[in-house]
């Protein structure tokens, strides 16, 4: 597979372009964020933004949370640097680890916020699960739409018109540029570009009508991005706090373990204690990254390594040798998500070979598995 000189991302990631040098279009980007964007200018307009928005509503914003490692810095953030009357939305997918939980705790009760934390129906997710997986490859849609759609009905439930997120999809993407001149907007067209997969709640509900008698409609709610006439009437603002200040993940992740207490995890498939702050919410995310590798031909060892390498704390030789060391496992944990959703292994490889990306061409026959994460045993199981 071509791959980029710079960073090593292969061409099988999603929206990669390479220019005639054979450097990637996210390294340019990244070139870009660091060398051309006036950042103080961009704190101040963000300054301006929050006081339009200050005391004027039920909450002064609304700060959507999984516990992980961007949403606990915009929050620790926004109110340290602003001392805001947030309200904190989280969407629990289901998935959420004993670690993740502490952290949770520790980091509500340090800085003194109202929270609210959904979970869908536990039936409803193990079905769409399965139905995503079958469509795309990719089970996580209950997830994607959950953590960006939640949010926004709280939005308008609690007349809170300002909606603040973490990292830019930028950081890691080129379906935004830093290039571009207007600032990355979380709206309804970035929700169907990025989030949804190409599933709308309503297409997912047809897609398994014939076990909508297991169902009520209205679960099909938290999923469905809130109506255009509503969001404009609130007159809503959702944007990203690192289009406004400059985003990197491994010293936010220092910060919040130095002010916080906030706890890293080994994370399946991930080098220990390099990456112990990354995706540790999840216990499935060893899961989805092994469908990525199978699919693309790699997983977050290498979307963290290629971060590290821009910003020049590893070079490309350290970092392939973690990608060859690390990548291409099995999870212990597909064997819980075989369970959730009720099929075998031999019928998970034929749906996740249905949707590989050319040109790369997965070996199913591998058959090592990485050891089990320290807390296994405490994930949910229906046979437990």
């Amino acid at each position: 597979m071509k791959k980029c000189i710079k960073c090593g991302l292969p061409e099988t990631f999603e929206t990669i372009e390479f220019n005639p040098d054979g450097v990637c279009n996210v390294c340019v980007q990244h070139t870009f964020k660091s060398e051309n964007i006036d950042w103080a200018a961009r704190k101040i307009t963000f300054d301006n933004l929050i006081e339009q928005y200050r005391g004027k509503y039920e909450y002064d914003c609304i700060i959507p949370f999984s516990g992980g490692k961007d949403s606990t810095f915009t929050l620790y953030y926004l109110m340290k640097e602003y001392n805001l009357k947030p309200l904190v939305v989280q969407f629990n997918h289901g998935f959420m680890r004993p670690q993740l939980l502490k952290n949770n705790e520790k980091t509500f009760k340090t800085l003194g916020v109202d929270v609210i934390s959904f979970t869908p129906n536990w039936k409803v997710v193990q079905r769409v699960m399965l139905e995503a997986l079958i469509r795309k490859g990719d089970f996580c849609w209950h997830c994607h739409t959950g953590i960006f759609s939640y949010p926004m009905h709280i939005a308008i439930k609690y007349n809170t018109p300002l909606v603040l997120w973490g990292e830019p999809s930028t950081e890691y993407t080129a379906y935004y540029d830093y290039r571009d001149d207007e600032i990355e907007v979380v709206d309804e067209a970035r929700f169907n570009r990025i989030t949804n997969l190409g599933i709308t709640a309503e297409d997912m509900r047809g897609m398994i009508e014939d076990d909508l008698n297991h169902y009520d409609a209205r679960d099909f709610t938290p999923y469905t991005y809130p109506s255009t006439r509503d969001l404009k009437k609130l007159r809503y603002q959702s944007l990203c706090l690192g289009s406004f200040i400059p985003w990197d993940t491994k010293m936010q992740s220092q910060l919040i373990m130095d002010e916080l207490g906030w706890e890293g995890d080994e994370v399946e498939g991930m080098p220990p204690k390099i990456y112990d702050y990354e995706k540790i919410e999840c216990s499935m995310q060893g899961v989805r990254d092994y469908i990525k590798f199978l699919k693309r031909g790699y997983s977050r060892v290498t979307q963290m390594t290629v971060l590290d390498i821009r910003n020049g704390r590893m070079s490309k030789d350290e970092a392939d040798k973690l990608i060859q060391r690390y990548e291409g496992k099995k999870p212990q944990s597909l064997k819980l998500f075989l369970e959730y959703v009720g099929i075998t292994e031999e019928k998970f490889n034929q749906l996740v070979a249905k949707t590989v990306v050319a040109p790369f061409e997965p070996d199913f026959s591998k058959d090592e598995w990485n050891p089990k994460p320290h807390d296994y045993d405490q994930w949910y199981s229906a046979k437990s």
